[in-house]
């Protein structure tokens, strides 16, 4: 990941992304909001009724922050971009913000219960792809998750997204396949993966339809967990 890259886009982050997506009719909240509601899902089927403590790896400006926020006891974000990380700062309140080198976590073995990467490790070098993971796994405590939220490359339209967004250009996109693999590599157990964002629908059939197929690799992105 570069800092020099993501700090030219501190500022124009939202629009990028929504230039990108804009053959699909949607908003970006549309896709926060469903990463949003199937984080809740798998927050609450591991921790019940207890609020983790959590942590996002390569949050950005924290644009997701506002939809998972409630679900957290502590919550807090991290980014190569000190630029991103200050506007973070600036915009969000109840989240602890800090930049990092893109190496080493700068948090001690086992501080969260729940430690996600949202759409962050298609611009990991894929060299880097295992030492990313086992970083995140570190972090975690027992019994704690691992959650990788990624685009699906088998999904056309995420592709075109993709080409079309700026920022993605270095982008090596990978299957959630390759990701349960580098999470049993880096000794993660009770791997599953759910893919979503099928139907560019929010009613109550669309999400219900939407659950019932997780299992079929065709939609737009995929959410893979896995236990320390």
């Amino acid at each position: 990941m570069s800092q020099q890259l993501f700090d030219q886009y501190d500022r124009s982050y939202g629009n990028v992304v929504q230039d990108s997506i804009r053959f699909s009719g949607l908003k970006h909240d549309f896709f926060l909001q469903a990463k949003a509601d199937l984080m809740r899902e798998n927050i609450l089927s591991h921790f019940g009724s207890r609020k983790p403590d959590g942590l996002d790896v390569g949050c950005g400006i924290g644009a997701f922050h506002p939809y998972v926020r409630q679900y957290f006891t502590r919550y807090c974000g991290i980014d190569v971009s000190e630029k991103s990380i200050e506007q973070a700062k600036a915009a969000l309140n109840g989240v602890e913000y800090a930049a990092h080198d893109g190496g080493r976590i700068p948090y001690a073995e086992h501080s969260f219960d729940f430690v996600s990467t949202i759409c962050v490790m298609h611009h990991v070098p894929p060299a880097e792809w295992l030492s990313f993971m086992r970083e995140m796994r570190r972090v975690t405590r027992p019994d704690g998750i691992v959650c990788v939220i990624e685009h699906n490359p088998w999904n056309p339209l995420t592709r075109i997204a993709v080409n079309r967004c700026e920022f993605d250009a270095d982008a090596v996109l990978l299957r959630a396949g390759k990701t349960e693999d580098l999470m049993r590599e880096a000794g993660l157990r009770n791997i599953t993966s759910d893919y979503f964002l099928f139907l560019p629908f929010r009613s109550s059939f669309a999400q219900k339809l939407e659950r019932s197929i997780r299992w079929l690799p065709l939609g737009a992105q995929y959410m893979t967990c896995g236990k320390v």
